[in-house]
């Protein structure tokens, strides 16, 4: 497939006046120079897999930042990054001189809390930016998708459906802002873990104006598995699909279920990172 141009250069094609550095409220989109931001001393991460890096270096530089880092505001000129060190050094990595990033004050916790559940509460928000609230609820405020729902008054399911979209590609991410695709077709792609064939998807639903159930079978037959190499299909039991479907929005991953005939087989759980195995061990822990 040939190469597609971007569809807009991050975050600063799409918020107004991003590019005047301005303070303002801790739920608000400000673009602040890199070199002004100091590490944070107590960030438990400490490796960073040099290839990811370089891999959303290359995506940042074409596309721009998706998903912006959050900052604490020391004085007139310095911030300590808070959340989003990866993108961070991608982004210097990229040579970028200024970064999107959420300001946050000494004691503005409670009115971040309050600013972004009534900020998912609106209307006039995409996907991507209520899927980034809730990203900054659990990274920022510590809360779980369990007091998310109670707080926002949406279903834990929905929640996870909505987190579920930042982890699709870049180009996919702005197309949701974009409304090329809806948030139906972006639930569709997250159920599918080769990067190149949800890319080589979406711009088919695009290209040809296919409908969300029409994307939805072509990904369940590209997900079905072959037997022995033919084009026989080995379908799920249905309820093997109810309890995939359950344990993705349990876990907030892709599942995968591996069955024969027989009906032996596996359940998988892919994790992306050190961090997010560590997320799926402490939902197994709270299991048991």
């Amino acid at each position: 497939m040939a190469k597609r141009n971007a569809l807009g250069r991050g975050l600063g094609a799409l918020i107004d006046d991003a590019g005047h550095e301005r303070i303002v409220t801790a739920d608000a989109v400000n673009e602040i120079d890199i070199d002004r931001i100091e590490a944070n001393p107590f960030q438990p991460r400490s490796g960073f897999n040099e290839e990811a890096l370089e891999e959303l270096a290359r995506s940042i530089k074409e596309l721009g930042i998706i998903q912006p880092i959050t900052v604490r505001n020391l004085n007139d000129h310095k911030f300590q990054l808070i959340s989003g060190e990866r993108r961070l050094r991608a982004a210097q990595m990229a040579g970028l001189k200024k970064i999107p990033a959420f300001i946050r004050f000494a004691d503005d916790q409670g009115m971040l809390e309050m600013a972004l559940v009534e900020n998912i509460q609106r209307e006039d928000l995409d996907a991507i930016e209520i899927a980034i609230s809730f990203q900054r609820l659990i990274e920022e405020c510590k809360l779980t998708q369990e007091s998310m729902s109670e707080r926002a008054g949406k279903k834990r399911s929905t929640i996870s459906n909505y987190l579920r979209l930042l982890k699709l590609p870049a180009e996919i991410q702005l197309g949701i802002r974009d409304k090329q695709i809806t948030m139906g077709h972006a639930r569709a792609l997250v159920n599918i873990n080769n990067e190149k064939t949800q890319l080589n998807i979406y711009y088919k639903v695009i290209d040809e104006g296919l409908s969300v159930r029409k994307t939805e079978d072509i990904i369940r037959d590209v997900n079905t598995p072959k037997v022995n190499g033919t084009n026989e299909k080995v379908r799920l039991p249905e309820e093997y699909e109810q309890l995939k479907k359950h344990l993705a929005e349990h876990f907030n991953a892709t599942i995968d279920f591996k069955r024969n005939n027989k009906g032996s087989g596996k359940i998988v759980i892919p994790f992306k990172s050190d961090e997010d195995l560590e997320r799926i061990m402490g939902i197994i822990d709270k299991m048991k």
